[in-house]
C-alpha cells in the first residue's frame, strides 16, 4: 500500500530565536539609518516599525523615544564600523596602484554616504563626539594608521615620508568626494590615485608605470 503525502510525517518548523533587547535595538538603529538616508528627519516611529517588521510598541521596549533612535543611527553612520572591516580586507601584498584604488574606492563610498546623510538631515558638521578636536584627531590617527598598513613595504618607493603620502591621499579623496568642494565634478579613484602617485613616487618617472599596474 502506497503512502500518500497526507500521511507523511512532516518535520516541525523551528521558530527563530527571539532577539535580545540589544539585538533588537541594533536592528532598529540600522533600519532608522536607512530611512534617514532616504527621507531625512521627518521619519516616524510607524515607518521605522514597518521597515523593521515589528509592532510600533516594540520600539519603545528598547528605546525611550524616536530621538534616541535617530541619535544612535547618526552616531553609527560616523563610527568606523564597516569602514574598518572593509579596509582590513585589502591585502598589503597587492601591487601598489591596485591596493590604493581599492582603498580610495572604499573611502569614497564612505565619504559620499556620510555627506549625503548630512545633507539629507541638514547637518553641517559631524556629531560633537567626532567634531571636537580630540575625537577628530583620534579618527584621523586611526585612518592614517590603517592607510599606512595598506601601503606597507611600498612606502620605501615613495620620495616623501609615508605620513605625508597618507595625508595627501586622504585629503584628495575627501575633497574629490564632496560635490560642493569638487564643484560637482567628483573625482574617480583612478584620478585620485594617479594624481597622488605622480607627485610622490620616487625615480626618474614619478608616475604610474606598467609595473604598478600589474
Amino acid at each position: 500500500m502506497s503512502t500518500t503525502d497526507d500521511t507523511q510525517v512532516r518535520p516541525a518548523r523551528r521558530r527563530a530565536r527571539p532577539m535580545s533587547p540589544d539585538e533588537r535595538r541594533e536592528a532598529l538603529v540600522h533600519v532608522t539609518l536607512d530611512l534617514l538616508r532616504q527621507h531625512g528627519l521627518g521619519i516616524t516611529t510607524r515607518q521605522i516599525a514597518e521597515a523593521a517588521g515589528v509592532a510600533e510598541g516594540t520600539i519603545f521596549r528598547v528605546v525611550e523615544s524616536k530621538d534616541e533612535l535617530v541619535e544612535a543611527a547618526i552616531a553609527k553612520a560616523f563610527a568606523p564600523g564597516d569602514l574598518a572591516a572593509r579596509l582590513e580586507e585589502i591585502d598589503p601584498a597587492l601591487p601598489l596602484r591596485e591596493k590604493l584604488l581599492r582603498l580610495v574606492s572604499v573611502m569614497q563610498q564612505r565619504f559620499r554616504a556620510t555627506f549625503g546623510l548630512m545633507e539629507r538631515i541638514g547637518m553641517v558638521r559631524p556629531p560633537d563626539h567626532l567634531h571636537d578636536s580630540e575625537g577628530a584627531d583620534r579618527f584621523r590617527a586611526w585612518l592614517a594608521e590603517r592607510i599606512t598598513e595598506i601601503v606597507g613595504d611600498d612606502a620605501a618607493r615613495l620620495r616623501v615620508p609615508v605620513d605625508e603620502f597618507v595625508h595627501l591621499l586622504r585629503l584628495l579623496t575627501f575633497a574629490g568626494s564632496h560635490r560642493h568642494i569638487a564643484d560637482g565634478r567628483l573625482l574617480t579613484p583612478e584620478q585620485v590615485v594617479d594624481t597622488v602617485l605622480v607627485g610622490t613616487l620616487a625615480g626618474p618617472r614619478a608616475d604610474t608605470t606598467e609595473e604598478d599596474a600589474r
